[in-house]
């Protein structure tokens, strides 16, 4: 490889000054929401304890202090369990605040942070149970109906083994998916009964060392696994049920927050966490771009191909975030007015969503090239940053083809094919 930057003034400036934040456009035109701005006031402890959490295939103590102090697993808890029945994009703001800071941090604060919303919706002895002593309480998931589920008297004996468990070693609960069989574990006849079954901390076993991976290390998103942990009936949720909406409109009526559907508002947790991992890295890119000079004398900053990567990228990015939010606001004023969210709608929700983190993965690739040597330097932030956005990119959220393809199916009159998220 031929060398084509002058690595040692690159990397010093690199390793020696951050540029600061940028700033976050509040959610509805108005005030921004005190979460935002507290998760903001932490960027610099974000920003130290990012290795370290990396290193250690966990957030950091500090890191998860400053995101829940922020007050941001609030954003999306019902009010009478102590949270905040925020718009979802302050919740999103939020998210986008953490990452960009710390990728790993914010994408945590996407998938533990919506959490709460699903759970306000739940048995009300179950959200007690969960909240009743502390509103601040983290849930991890996941939503893979990797389980079997054995029906015994009250409730179920639940097996399994799940990866992706994400932020699960600070969470006190975790919701997983899975499938009911017969009596002796067998399937039953008909389409599978895929349902979320929540446990306590003390039920399953979290898997150490299952966390080996290319990026976003920080997240620790471990396998969890149990044989035959009984869970009882009230903590158990039927997942059509769930994505349909039917269960907030008998808990939560009239609550425009817990109108907007699953397939909405877990997606835009992801894309709100993808996107701040990309601005981040858009922010690297600027000040790296700042400081590099070619072998051959070329000062990337007054160099017109690194100036239109730059100037496509931002505007990509800046884009994504203008399309995610108003598609959001969009979405939560009609469940104000009191009209239901369509199933086209929510289709037309997912290829846009799954089009907005596929807009800055592919505008971001080319600095990542135009990078250069330099840039596949683990002292360079360039090369972190990118393995983070690679692997965000691959969550099946962001997963362009199926969003796609079922979104072109019902637009021409056909059916959404089994498994779809929407």
């Amino acid at each position: 490889m031929q060398p084509r930057v002058r690595l040692g003034v690159c990397l010093v400036l690199l390793m020696h000054h951050i540029p600061e934040p940028y700033s976050i456009e509040p959610a509805q035109g108005g005030p921004m929401h005190d979460a935002v701005r507290r998760i903001q006031n932490a960027a610099q402890v974000l920003r130290d304890e990012a290795l370290v959490g990396d290193k250690q295939a966990k957030l950091t103590a500090a890191t998860v202090d400053a995101l829940t102090a922020s007050g941001g697993f609030r954003l999306l808890l019902a009010k009478d369990l102590g949270g905040d029945e925020a718009h979802p994009n302050d919740f999103v703001d939020w998210v986008i605040a953490a990452g960009i800071e710390q990728p790993s941090a914010g994408w945590v604060a996407g998938v533990v942070g919506v959490h709460p919303w699903e759970i306000s919706f739940m048995h009300p002895k179950l959200q007690q149970e969960i909240y009743g002593s502390d509103p601040d309480t983290w849930t991890a998931s996941p939503y893979a109906p990797f389980g079997r589920a054995k029906p015994v008297d009250g409730g179920f004996l639940l097996s399994g083994d799940w990866p992706y468990s994400t932020g699960t070693d600070y969470s006190q609960w975790v919701i997983l998916g899975g499938i009911v069989t017969d009596a002796a574990g067998g399937p039953r006849p008909g389409p599978p009964d895929v349902r979320h079954f929540v446990l306590p901390r003390g039920d399953y076993e979290i898997v150490e060392d299952s966390w080996n991976v290319m990026g976003l290390k920080g997240t620790g998103s471990k396998n969890v696994r149990m044989q035959d942990a009984f869970v009882p009936d009230y903590r158990v949720s039927e997942s059509n049920k769930v994505t349909e909406g039917v269960y907030a409109a008998e808990r939560r009526p009239g609550v425009p927050l817990y109108a907007m559907k699953f397939g909405i508002m877990f997606p835009a947790a992801i894309a709100a966490s993808t996107l701040g991992i990309a601005e981040g890295m858009l922010r690297a890119q600027r000040h790296y771009i700042e400081g590099r000079v070619s072998m051959d004398r070329t000062v990337a900053k007054t160099d017109p191909t690194h100036l239109n990567a730059l100037a496509v990228a931002e505007a990509d990015v800046a884009a994504s975030k203008a399309h995610l939010k108003g598609m959001l606001a969009e979405l939560y004023d009609q469940v104000v007015a009191g009209r239901d969210i369509s199933k086209r709608q929510r289709l037309e929700f997912r290829r846009n969503q799954v089009r907005a983190t596929d807009r800055v993965f592919e505008s971001l690739a080319p600095l990542a090239r135009l990078a250069g040597s330099a840039g596949i330097q683990e002292p360079n932030q360039i090369e972190r940053w990118w393995r983070d956005l690679q692997t965000a990119i691959t969550h099946v959220c962001n997963v362009r083809d199926a969003a796609y393809l079922n979104w072109g199916f019902v637009s021409f009159g056909g059916e959404v094919r089994p498994g779809a998220i929407y």
